[in-house]
This record gives structure tokens, sequence and C-alpha cells, in this order.
């Protein structure tokens, strides 16, 4: 059961996750060794999953962000999930429910590229049927964070 000491902690490091822990100490009103052993705690647990640095992907010439719905065969191969997962350029896969077995999110340079990830991965995957593409054109909000009880998170 997470306290409000550990919903702030979370808060604080959801906002920016290199804050010193002197800095994180002071904010909840606490001893900096008893923050790090709350943040050790919680990362044991698994609510803290670890930390990582946000890249501009337009300074690497990934510009091109787009979600692809993957149609599977249903009495296919499990392993699409991992082949998605594995192919250079996709952020994140998603099984949903609905028609498609699968939402991936690719970042990548160009259409041009888009189009020979999904020619020369994704189609070639055993149990992929088809893909339907959306390319993004802006935007807006784009974020890990979670709310959090009470912090608005």
């Amino acid at each position: 059961m997470l306290d409000e000491i550990d919903l702030q902690i979370l808060h604080i490091l959801q906002e920016k996750a290199r804050i010193p822990n002197a800095e994180v100490a002071r904010r909840v009103g606490m001893a900096p060794s008893a923050v790090l052993e709350r943040i050790r705690k919680l990362e044991e647990r698994g609510i803290i999953e670890g930390y990582e640095v946000r890249l501009n992907p337009g300074h690497f010439g990934q510009q091109l962000a787009a979600f692809v719905l993957v149609d599977v065969d249903r009495a296919g191969n499990g392993s699409v999930s991992g082949e998605l997962a594995a192919i250079p350029g996709v952020q994140e896969v998603h099984q949903v429910a609905g028609e498609d077995g699968y939402l991936v999110k690719v970042r990548v340079a160009s259409a041009e590229a888009l189009g020979k990830l999904l020619r020369e991965n994704f189609t070639l995957i055993k149990g992929v049927r088809g893909t339907r593409t959306h390319i993004v054109l802006s935007t807006f909000k784009e974020t890990r964070r979670i709310t959090l009880n009470g912090t608005g998170g």
C-alpha cells in the first residue's frame, strides 16, 4: 500500500527523475536517507520500473511517428508481439480488442522509411495478414506519466 509520502515522492520523480535526493527529501519533509530508502523499496516492489531519458527524435532523424494497426490471424503465431517488438524503430506494441490484434507505435525518418519498414518487417511476420497505418501530423501531448491518487499526477 502506498501512503501519502510515497505518492508525493512518485509525483516529484515523474516531474523530474534526475532531481537530487536531498531536494525530494526537502519537499516531502523527511531526511534524505529515509527518502532514499523509500525510493529503493518502491523500486524493489516494481512500482518504479526504471528511469529513462526522453530524447528529441528530430535530432536523430526520426521525426515521423506513426501508429500501425496490425491485423493478425487469430489462430496463428503466438510470437507476433515479440517479433513486432524486436523491429528497429518500434517504440510500443499493444495487443488491442477489436478487429486488429496489435497497435504499434513506430518512429522513422520519412514516409519512405515507414513504407520500407512495413514491407520488409511487418508483412514478413508469420500470422500478420495486413496493416493499416496512421501517420502523426502533430503531437500535442506525449507522456508516460500516470495519474497518482490525490496528487493530480
